[in-house]
């Protein structure tokens, strides 16, 4: 958004007298003319909405001011230029945006309920399996061989990170082997193979990947709680709004007479070309 203009304008306006009562001040309230050209009390008010949060924390007094100037400067301007058929078509789209705008807020304004919230979460959950959640560490070398070392080593008593520090060629190492906490889908295949099928303290055989060669210890496993509904009330919110808006759309498609053109009729590339608009 353009800061407030710095600049002074030369030209005739008038400023309107005195304030009319609040009872009486609506979007059509004149505020102020240029050269018999009103400015409207909601062509401010729809300006402030506009700004960015730091000039809408402005004082009353500096944003009144500031707007009104604002808009008193691009009237000076605008009374300078002409419609151009860019200046037309660009009004033409931001119209059709603005209506859209307002259709969309208030039909998924409208889809969001205690209700419709419950039915999604529901569906998503009601039936839901706890997701499995494991932790692990490893130790990763180059071979079979070398993996199979590892193992005789732990089974001889030493300690699972001590080894790791020593031996492990992966980035875990120097922190003892951990992975800490991690779900389905979240390692390569062979590895999550591997520990889906281990107990709580067992040390895997040696496991090949394109990384190496593993040794695995499960430190851990746990079902994961499903989330609650007030954690998901706006990911719930927004997929809501959004099937609303396609079932919406869906519909208003089928019944509206929509002609498109043939195939072939306009090369796309013709978008590039904005010399249409330069009349």
């Amino acid at each position: 958004m353009r800061q407030f203009s710095t600049f002074l304008a030369a030209g005739a306006f008038a400023v309107s007298a005195g304030l009319a009562h609040a009872e009486d001040q609506t979007a059509a309230t004149v505020v102020a003319t240029v050269d018999g050209v009103e400015i409207t009390l909601g062509q401010m008010v729809m300006t402030r909405a506009q700004l960015p949060e730091q000039y809408r924390s402005l004082p009353d007094d500096v944003l009144w001011q500031g707007i009104l100037d604002q808009l008193v400067q691009q009237q000076l301007l605008a009374a300078q230029s002409h419609e151009t058929t860019r200046v037309r078509v660009a009004m033409e789209n931001e119209h059709r945006a603005l209506l859209a705008g307002e259709a969309i807020e208030a039909l998924t304004a409208n889809a969001v309920s205690e209700d419709t919230l419950q039915a999604a979460y529901d569906a998503r959950f009601a039936t839901a399996e706890p997701e499995p959640e494991y932790n692990a560490s490893h130790i990763l070398v180059d071979t079979e061989e070398a993996a199979q070392a590892i193992i005789e080593r732990l089974n001889a008593g030493e300690d699972f990170a001590t080894v790791a520090q020593e031996a492990s060629t992966g980035p875990s190492g120097p922190s003892g082997g951990e992975l800490g906490w991690f779900g389905l889908g979240m390692m390569v295949p062979e590895f999550e193979t591997a520990v889906t099928g281990m107990s709580v303290g067992d040390i895997s055989a040696p496991v090949q990947t394109q990384f190496g060669w593993h040794v695995i210890r499960l430190n851990d496993f746990r079902l994961k709680a499903a989330p609650t509904l007030d954690e998901l009330r706006g990911e719930l919110a927004a997929q809501i709004q959004q099937t609303a808006l396609e079932e919406e759309l869906a519909r208003l498609q089928e019944q509206a007479e929509v002609t498109l053109p043939a195939e072939g009729a306009f090369d796309p590339a013709i978008l590039k070309n904005f010399t249409l608009l330069q009349e």
